[in-house]
């Protein structure tokens, strides 16, 4: 099981974990209105006597490299003992709407690093998100191919660092044959508010 009681879970990522979180708040009040904060809400209801502590640390538009840069003052600095990680979209996004290459090469290195120095320098237990994409509008259909050789490195990351997994975006395939693609993921990134609370589910099920 990932979680234990007196954890401190800590949310790094991009827009999706942001999800207009308040950076002037701390605690509960800073958790912005996405997946992290309803998994949150729903580890207090159901383990009230861990006295769990949670930190969200997304931001709008990052990149591998951004997470990297941060490292220090988001992460380490706060010393949390499970760090839940989901990056990649904007690798792939900047190829597309700036011309930005993420090379999966460097992708892989940049996040390697990453993962390196959270088991040096913290006890953290890790989950690494799967990075994710539905083919709406139409555009996003030729994202794929900077996407998916991301997710093959962060399968292969998984294994190296012996973290959990979570495997969003096969997920969010299957769950995309229940409803309408826009129900889940509006622009094919950014979820709805059930594509959030679906997330929360699915991190839910996997740190269990």
């Amino acid at each position: 099981m990932l979680l234990q009681a007196n954890d401190h879970v800590l949310f790094y990522g991009d827009s999706i974990t942001d999800a207009g979180r308040n950076r002037e708040a701390t605690g509960l009040a800073g958790l912005g209105h996405g997946y992290a904060s309803l998994i949150a809400a729903l580890l207090l209801a159901r383990y009230p006597e861990w006295k769990l502590q949670f930190s969200n640390r997304g931001n709008s538009g990052n990149r591998i490299y951004d997470l990297e840069d941060r490292l220090e003052s988001d992460v380490l600095a706060l010393q949390p003992s499970v760090v839940s990680i989901l990056i990649g979209i904007n690798d792939t996004w900047r190829r597309y709407d700036s011309g930005v290459l993420s090379p999966p090469d460097e992708f892989k290195a940049s996040y390697a690093r990453i993962l390196s120095t959270l088991r040096e320098r913290t006890d953290a237990r890790i989950l690494i998100c799967e990075p994710f994409l539905l083919p709406i509008p139409d555009d996003r259909k030729a994202w794929r191919e900077d996407l998916d050789p991301r997710l093959t490195v962060c399968r292969e990351l998984a294994r190296e660092f012996n973290t959990l997994y979570l495997p969003l975006d096969g997920l969010f395939a299957a769950a995309s044959t229940r409803a309408p693609l826009a129900y889940w993921l509006p622009d094919g990134v950014h979820p709805s508010l059930a594509g959030h609370a679906f997330i929360a589910e699915q991190w839910l099920a996997a740190a269990s």
